[in-house]
C-alpha cells in the first residue's frame, strides 16, 4: 500500500512540475543548462531506491539518449513560449507559429494554420498586378525584395546574403572561414580492411516510440479535459472609460490624436459676493453695459456686493450657461493634426517668367487728346491698324492716326456715342457707331481713294426701299462729305458689333421695358429680330468667327445659339453677378466674360458649361475685355485705372489646357468721377495696347 501510495505521489508532484514549467510567465529557458535545470528530474540517473517499473524505462543507454534529446526540445519549446510573451503583438504577427507542417495544406483557405491556443492565423494581405507593377516601377529595392513561404510577407534581402546567393550560383564557398585548400588530412587509413571497426546492431528500443513521451501527453491530455491547463486569455479591455480624463492608458491608447476639453476659468476677485470697491462699476458703467450687445461685452455679468453668502440670489443665466457648456463640449470637435511643412512656393502654379513670354506691351508710347469728356468706346481698324475711332462724353467722334497721332477728323453726333467698331476687310471703308436710338454706318474716308469712292457708290446704290415696311427706318445721311447710313431703333443702342464677312452687324438696344437683339443685314438693307422673347436684360452679343454661332449674354449666363438651325446650343454659366464685356477668342474655342464684380472668366466650350479659370486681378469693376488677333494675349480694363495684360496660349492639342499667365498691369491714368479705365482694344498687327481713360486721354502702350 505504501509503495502504491508513493507512485501516486510521484505522479502527483511530476504532474504539478509540468503545469509549473507551462504557466508560470516567470521561468526563462533559453539554453541546454536551464533545460537540464527544468526537467532534472526527469533526465537524471535512475535513482537506487525507484521502482523496478522506471528503471526499466531507461534500462538501455540509446533510449536515455534519445530522451535527453526530447528533453532539450521541450526545453527549447518551452523557452521560445517564454519568449514570445516579451515579444509585441507586431513581432507575432510576422512570426509564423504554426510548426513545421506543408503549407501547401492551406493554399485554398484564408489562415494558413493555427497558433497554440487554436485561433485561426489568417494570411497576410495579396498584393494585385497592378499594385505589384506599380511597386515595381517605383520602389528601388523591387529588386532584392523577395516572398517568404513561411510568413507570406516581402523580405528586402541586405548586402550580405545578396553576396551569399552570388556566391552559390558561382559554386564558391559560401562563407570563408578557413583554407579550402589546406592539405588533406587522412584521419583513416586509406589501406581496405577486412572487417568493420564496429558491427553492433542498431537496439530495438530505439525503433520504438517513446513511451516517456506517451506518458507525458497523456498526462497534459489529462489536465486539459480536467481544466487545470488553461489556454492564455487575450488582456482584459474595459467596456467604459473616462472621455475627459487626462493621463488614462486606456484613452490615449483608444484616441491617439486625443486632445482634452479646454477646463472653465476658475473664479476671480469681480465673481466675490463681496468684491473690493474698485471692482464695483460706476452708474455710467452700467449704463453702458445694459446698451451693449450680448456679443461686444467684455463681462457676461456685473459684479455685485452683499452683506453675507446667504443674502445671495440665484444666478438668473446659470442654466444657459450650463447649456452653452455643453454645447462647446458636444459640438466642438478636438483633434490633434499633424502640421505639414510646405514651402509657399510649392502651393503655387509653376508659371513660365514674363520675358519668356515677350512680345507684350509694357511702356506708354502715346497719348491722344482732344476729347473734353470720359472717352467711351474706342477702335482700331482690322486690317493694317493705322486708324483709330473714339467716342466720348462730348457728343463727338474721333478719328486718328495710330502711329502719329494725328487727329484725322471730328464728326459731332446727336448724342452720346456707346460703342463703335470698324468694318472688317479691305473692300469697304466704314465705320459703325451707336448713339441715342439710332446706329449710322459711315464711310470714314481713310486709306485708299478707289476703295472710298467704291465705298461711297455701295451706299449710294443701296435700295433702301424694303426696309419702308420694317420696324426700323433707314435712310442716308452725308457725313465727313461721304455717305453714310442710318438705322433708328425703338430703344437705346448700347453696343453693335461686327460679323467677320463684313455684310451683317448686330446691335443690342435696351431699356426699363425690356432687352431686343437685332441683325442687320447691310447688302439688302434688311432687319431682323431673331428672339421673339428674351430671358433677361442682355448685355452684350457677338458673332462665332468661323460658325454660324451667336452668343448672347445676359447679366450672370451666356447662351449660345445656331443661327442657321435656328436652335440653343449650349448655356455657360458664368457664376458672376453682373456681366459687363464679352470678347470670342479667334480660335472660336474660348469665351471671355468681365464682370462688374472685379472678376474675369475663361471659358472653355469643349471642356465645360462651367468656368475654365476665373481671375480676380482688380480691385474695382472691370468695364472691358479684350483678345489680340494674332498673338496670345488678352486684357482686361477696370475702374482702378489698371490694365492687366494676360498672356493665354490656347493648344491645338485637346489634351492640354490653355496656358493662362497675368505678365503685367499697365496704369490708365488717374480716376475720374470713381471711374478709371472704360475701354481698352488691341492692335491688329502689332503687340500694342489702346485705352480709353475716364480723364479725356486716350493712351497708346507698346
Amino acid at each position: 500500500m505504501s509503495k502504491r501510495s508513493s507512485s501516486i505521489r510521484d505522479d502527483q508532484i511530476e504532474e504539478e512540475d509540468i503545469l509549473k514549467s507551462i504557466e508560470e510567465p516567470s521561468l526563462q529557458v533559453s539554453d541546454d543548462s536551464g533545460a537540464e535545470s527544468l526537467y532534472s528530474g526527469l533526465n537524471s540517473e535512475p535513482d537506487t531506491s525507484s521502482s523496478e517499473d522506471e528503471i526499466d524505462d531507461f534500462d538501455d543507454e540509446a533510449e536515455a539518449g534519445k530522451l535527453t534529446a526530447v528533453v532539450e526540445d521541450i526545453g527549447q519549446t518551452a523557452s521560445w513560449r517564454e519568449a514570445d510573451d516579451t515579444d509585441t503583438d507586431d513581432e507575432e504577427e510576422l512570426r509564423n507559429t504554426v510548426g513545421n507542417i506543408p503549407l501547401a495544406w492551406y493554399e485554398d483557405y484564408p489562415h494558413r494554420g493555427y497558433d497554440i491556443d487554436g485561433r485561426a492565423i489568417t494570411k497576410p494581405p495579396t498584393v494585385d498586378e497592378l499594385d505589384e507593377f506599380l511597386a515595381k516601377m517605383e520602389s528601388p529595392d523591387y529588386w532584392r525584395t523577395v516572398k517568404d513561404p513561411v510568413t507570406g510577407r516581402d523580405v528586402v534581402l541586405t548586402d550580405e546574403q545578396l553576396d551569399l546567393i552570388k556566391k552559390i550560383e558561382r559554386s564558391e564557398f559560401p562563407e570563408q572561414t578557413g583554407d579550402p585548400y589546406e592539405p588533406y588530412t587522412d584521419h583513416f587509413t586509406h589501406e581496405k580492411q577486412l572487417f568493420p571497426l564496429s558491427s553492433a546492431l542498431k537496439p530495438k528500443s530505439s525503433f520504438a516510440p517513446s513511451k516517456w513521451e506517451q506518458r507525458k501527453v497523456s498526462k497534459l491530455v489529462q489536465a486539459i479535459k480536467a481544466g487545470r491547463i488553461q489556454p492564455r486569455k487575450p488582456p482584459h479591455k474595459p467596456k467604459f472609460y473616462d472621455l475627459w480624463g487626462q493621463g488614462d492608458e486606456t484613452t490615449a491608447g483608444r484616441h491617439r490624436m486625443h486632445i482634452p476639453a479646454p477646463r472653465l476659468k476658475l473664479p476671480g476677485h469681480a465673481e466675490s459676493y463681496n468684491p473690493p470697491p474698485e471692482y464695483l462699476p460706476t452708474p455710467q458703467e452700467r449704463d453702458e453695459w445694459a446698451g451693449q450687445d450680448p456679443e461686444d461685452r467684455d463681462k457676461e455679468y456685473l459684479p455685485q456686493q452683499f452683506d453675507s453668502l446667504r443674502q445671495v440670489p440665484a444666478y438668473p443665466r446659470f442654466i444657459q450657461e450650463r447649456f452653452e457648456r455643453c454645447l462647446d463640449l458636444y459640438l466642438c470637435p478636438r483633434q490633434r493634426r499633424m502640421r505639414v511643412q510646405v514651402e509657399p512656393e510649392e502651393l503655387l502654379p509653376k508659371l513660365p517668367k514674363p520675358r519668356d513670354l515677350q512680345p507684350f506691351p509694357t511702356t506708354l508710347a502715346l497719348e491722344y487728346k482732344g476729347h473734353k469728356g470720359l472717352v467711351r468706346c474706342v477702335s482700331v481698324e482690322g486690317v493694317k491698324g493705322q486708324w483709330l475711332a473714339s467716342g466720348g462724353e462730348d457728343v463727338t467722334l474721333r478719328l486718328w492716326e495710330v502711329v502719329s497721332g494725328r487727329c484725322m477728323g471730328v464728326v459731332t453726333l446727336e448724342d452720346t456715342p456707346t460703342s463703335l467698331e470698324f468694318a472688317p476687310g479691305q473692300s469697304r471703308t466704314l465705320l459703325a457707331v451707336a448713339f441715342g436710338n439710332s446706329v449710322e454706318v459711315v464711310n470714314h474716308g481713310l486709306g485708299d481713294r478707289l476703295v472710298v469712292s467704291a465705298t461711297d457708290k455701295f451706299i449710294a446704290d443701296l435700295d433702301l426701299s424694303s426696309a419702308e415696311s420694317s420696324a426700323y427706318s433707314w435712310s442716308r445721311k452725308s457725313t465727313l462729305n461721304h455717305e453714310a447710313i442710318r438705322i433708328s431703333h425703338n430703344k437705346p443702342v448700347k453696343q453693335v458689333t461686327w460679323h467677320n464677312k463684313g455684310d451683317y452687324f448686330a446691335t443690342v438696344s435696351s431699356d426699363s421695358s425690356g432687352s431686343e437683339v437685332v441683325i442687320h443685314q447691310l447688302s439688302k438693307s434688311r432687319s431682323q429680330t431673331p428672339f421673339k422673347k428674351l430671358k433677361g436684360s442682355v448685355q452684350r452679343v457677338a458673332f462665332h468667327p468661323t460658325k454660324p454661332f451667336f452668343f448672347v449674354a445676359t447679366q450672370t449666363y451666356v447662351r449660345v445659339y445656331n443661327l442657321a438651325k435656328q436652335e440653343l446650343i449650349k448655356k455657360l454659366l458664368s457664376g458672376v453677378k453682373w456681366i459687363s464685356d464679352m470678347v470670342v477668342h479667334p480660335s472660336g474655342d474660348h469665351v471671355l466674360l468681365s464682370s462688374y464684380d472685379k472678376r474675369v472668366v475663361w471659358f472653355d466650350m469643349d471642356l465645360s458649361a462651367k468656368p475654365y479659370k476665373t481671375l480676380r486681378h482688380h480691385k474695382q469693376a472691370i468695364r472691358s475685355v479684350c483678345c489680340h488677333p494674332r498673338l496670345p494675349l488678352f486684357a482686361s480694363a477696370s475702374d482702378d485705372s489698371s490694365v492687366v495684360v494676360c498672356h493665354g496660349q490656347v493648344f491645338n492639342d485637346l489634351m492640354q489646357n490653355p496656358q493662362i499667365v497675368p505678365v503685367k498691369v499697365l496704369r490708365g491714368g488717374p480716376i475720374s468721377n470713381n471711374m478709371g479705365v472704360l475701354d481698352c482694344v488691341f492692335h491688329p498687327v502689332q503687340p500694342w495696347l489702346i485705352s480709353a481713360g475716364a480723364d479725356s486721354i486716350i493712351r497708346l502702350f507698346t
